[in-house]
Order: C-alpha cells, then structure tokens, then sequence
C-alpha cells in the first residue's frame, strides 16, 4: 500500500464468509521456459506440473502461480490489470530466505518497504507481472488502519539477519500463499460497488484512488488503485497482453456460490459456468473465477538446488 491521507471507510458486514480466501493467480507469459525457471529459481516455487502450453507452480501444496504461455503476447500497457500478486510466506524468517533466495539467484528488486503491518519486498517476473513477497507481522502488533502513512523502506540488511549465517533454501516455505491481489482498474466508485456490494468483500481502507477490501478483518485480500489514471482502457485480451488471466476467490461451499451468484444477476454481470468455478469479469475488463474446491495438486519432489539464474 503507498497511501497518503489515509482514511477508513464506515465498516458494514461482509456478505463473504471469514473463510473466503483466495487461490490461484493465472497469468499469460510469452516463453514458458525462461518463465518456469526464474518461479523456480528466484521465488523458489516448485514445478507441480507442465503440459505445455501451462505449467501450474505453488510451494508443494495447491497451485499458487498458472503460468500460460502466448508467444506473440506484449508486455502490458497503460490499462487495466494487475499491479501485483503476493505471495505471503508464514513467517518472517521464511521472507528472509525468500530475500536470501534472491540475492543468489542475482534477481533485480524494484522496491522493499515496511508497511508496519507487514514487510515486503517487490521485483517483476520476466514479463513485467509485479510480484510482491510479504510477511505479516502478528496481528496483535498491526498499527491501527487510520494510523498508516507512507511505508517505511525495509530494512533488508536486518531482514536477512532473522535467517544468520544459514545456507540457502531452494524452496520457499510450503506454508507459502497468496495473501492478496492488487489491480489497476479504471474508476474506484464503480469497482467497489462491483467488490464491496455484489462480490461481497469488507471496506478496510479507503483512498481517493486507491481502496482495500478483505474477509475476516485481514488488512486486504485484494487492492485496487486508479495509479495508471481514472478511465484507463479497460483490461485487454489475455492472449495479446502478458499480464492477468484471472485471480481466483475460494468461496465457502456452495451456499456462498449460490448467494454471491444472486447478486451477480441482480447487478447484470455475466456469468461463465466452468467445471472449476464462475468466471466473470469486473467492470474494468479483468476476469475473476469464483471457486469453491481446492484446485492443485501435492507434489513432494527433491531436486538438488543447482540455480539457473546464478553467475
């Protein structure tokens, strides 16, 4: 988050359940390869699966990264779609690895800041998908919202300190998720009525151009900003544009489906019926799929660590 004048809208009760949270992030890339090495070698995700065109990544457990390869695809513009995706290690030793990791592999970062209720650090994929790696400090410490300014620049160096002199690990922490998803969308008013009324996500904090929503109290699950300029060109096909296919909310059964699909008619929002969930798309073109399973599969796999990035 990158507020200034912080303030926190009038809290209403969330129509989603505490246990929504979200899943996998499908995301175009333009060379498979050079994509599947640097997850596995700069994040340290693990290779679930490949069936090229798709190959499906995570920590071991369900599919956090689908990576789906269109040559021809360019790199994003000035429109709607994703800011970044993070992917949020359990602990904070666990996010000095992860800053370990890519400090070995040499990977470029573009930003680290401490937000106060988490740290993070900020680099792009290959294709320019941003990418946030998080930790969240334990709740009972989190500032109060209305509380927050600009973040802080993250102390890397004390970072790294949580983790000593240990060796690097080829793997981030199995326990790693996606804690949230942040968009670039093209008018706020309109989004968090698509979010907040129809999707059913909680207002935690509200900007003029930038807001953020979550289930369960959780400083956010998802963001979206209006940083690329209010009325922005709509989200482009994900077959031309490297960028975001579509994030992935796990509803709590079926119930949650069936009510979050009611508001979804009432708004007018058309629906996709697909085998693994509801696809729709948000007012500003980009596509989102309501689940209600877990979707991945567990791989243990042991691979010697020898990293393609590395000098």
């Amino acid at each position: 988050m990158r507020p200034p004048e912080t303030t926190i809208a009038p809290r209403a009760t969330a129509p989603l359940a505490d246990s929504t949270r979200l899943g996998a992030v499908h995301l175009t890339v333009t060379d498979l390869d050079r994509s599947v090495a640097f997850y596995q070698d700069a994040i340290g995700l693990r290779l679930h699966r490949r069936e090229d065109p798709v190959a499906a990544m995570g920590a071991g457990g369900e599919d956090l990264v689908v990576l789906v390869e269109e040559q021809t695809g360019r790199r994003a513009g000035r429109h709607a779609g994703l800011y970044h995706v993070a992917l949020l290690s359990p602990t904070r030793e666990a996010l000095a690895r992860a800053l370990q990791r890519l400090a070995v592999t040499r990977t470029p970062i573009e930003g680290a800041s401490d937000h106060g209720i988490s740290e993070a650090i900020y680099l792009p994929d290959p294709d320019g998908n941003g990418i946030e790696l998080a930790a969240d400090r334990p709740r009972g410490v989190w500032p109060k919202l209305e509380t927050l300014g600009r973040p802080n620049p993250l102390d890397l160096h004390g970072l790294l300190g949580a983790v000593g002199d240990a060796e690097p690990v080829r793997h981030a922490d199995p326990g790693t998720t996606v804690g949230h998803v942040h968009l670039h969308v093209n008018d706020i008013a309109v989004a968090r009525r698509f979010y907040e009324d129809t999707i059913g996500f909680d207002v935690m904090t509200a900007m003029p151009n930038a807001v953020f929503v979550s289930v369960g109290g959780y400083h956010h699950h998802l963001g979206f900003n209006t940083w690329r300029g209010a009325g922005v060109p709509a989200a482009p096909s994900t077959k031309t544009v490297a960028g975001l296919r579509h994030w992935t909310l796990v509803l709590d059964g079926a119930a949650q489906r069936d009510a979050v699909r009611e508001r979804l008619d009432g708004a007018g929002v058309a629906v996709q019926e697909r085998p693994d969930g509801l696809l729709v798309h948000d007012p500003a073109g980009i596509p989102l799929l309501l689940a209600t399973e877990r979707f991945g599969r567990r791989h243990d796999l042991t691979v010697s660590w020898t990293p393609a990035r590395s000098a």
